[in-house]
């Protein structure tokens, strides 16, 4: 049995992570100040994990939660681009100095391997599609550049220091627990939020921009494949499904999900939002034998039934 350290393990993919680590028969402790997670996400196993509820900016207070632990899985951040445009400065302060702070207790308590959840956000408008990992990086906001440091700190931690480190550029991830009660919520939990309130769905730009939306069991299976496979240290790795989706495409599947027929409303594209996601999941397949095991409409359907079911309680 190993210990792992999961940041951030009260969020959306962070309890799904925690999940999946005790099903396997895993110990866990989690990291999390709640300011983006939900304790309520993890209520159901509060009580089989080594629980605290810190800031990962404060690097005296979470250095003793890494003693003993075998694998760091760091997924705490503010994970928006419209936030880190509103407020660059905090989501500098988070996202890289956090995940400084993360590495250097990973390595002064001699934790085998971190983990770091990455973003495809660094592609930015990069014309070249499918997106694979050579490519040359165009952060487009404070957030993609933000996620950008932190893998370019991994690195270096795994060269200068030996600590193993291994970096997975997510895809749009989504699923059951996204939150749906903000404006910086996943673009997936907002439509389908709009639909069962009734509402209107908001669509900034002409709904033809793409993405590589992967549905959340996807993005846990290759993160704990990333803990323990051999060939990935010091890599960029991308996750997602190798497949693209537009947004009016998207409209369109919810609109059959629920027998209805929306038509979107259409503003302006926001500063920051990138045009095509797409990814080359080749070095995935080859690194950590990964295969994504649940399609878009099938996430999508999974991802309405959760929803149906929480904002109807």
């Amino acid at each position: 049995m190993a210990l792992y350290l999961v940041t951030g393990g009260a969020g959306f993919i962070g309890s799904h992570i925690v999940d999946e680590l005790l099903r396997r028969g895993e110990s866990v402790r989690v990291i999390d100040n709640l300011s983006t997670g939900h304790a309520e996400n993890l209520a159901a196993v509060r009580q089989r994990i080594d629980w605290h509820e810190n800031d990962i900016r404060d690097l005296d207070v979470i250095r003793p939660w890494f003693e003993g632990v075998n694998y760091v899985i760091h997924l705490a951040a503010i994970p928006s681009v419209p936030r880190s445009v509103e407020d660059p400065l905090t989501s500098n302060a988070v996202n890289i100095d956090g995940t400084l702070n993360i590495l250097v207790a990973a390595r002064d308590a001699s934790v085998k391997r971190v983990v770091f959840s990455a973003s495809s956000a660094a592609y930015g408008d990069h014309p070249e599609l499918p997106r694979v990992e050579s490519q040359e990086p165009r952060p487009l906001s404070p957030y993609a550049l933000a996620k950008l440091a932190g893998e370019y700190y991994c690195q270096i931690f795994t060269r200068v220091y030996g600590l193993e480190t291994v970096a997975l550029r997510y895809f749009n991830i989504f699923g059951p627990r996204q939150a749906p009660d903000s404006a910086y919520s996943g673009v997936l939990s907002l439509f389908i939020a709009a639909y069962q309130r009734g509402e209107i769905p908001a669509i900034y730009g002409d709904g033809e921009q793409s993405r590589d939306f992967t549905y959340v069991d996807n993005a846990v299976d290759a993160t704990l494949r990333a803990c323990t496979a051999a060939g990935p240290v010091g890599k960029v790795i991308n996750v997602g499904t190798g497949e693209r989706h537009t947004l009016n495409e998207t409209i369109f599947l919810l609109n059959n999900i629920f027998g209805r027929q929306v038509t979107p409303r259409y503003g302006v594209p926001r500063a920051g939002d990138v045009n095509h996601s797409h990814a080359n999941i080749a070095l995935a397949r080859e690194l950590l034998g990964y295969e994504p095991k649940i399609r878009f409409e099938e996430g999508l359907k999974k991802t309405v039934a959760w929803f149906r079911s929480t904002l109807a309680s």
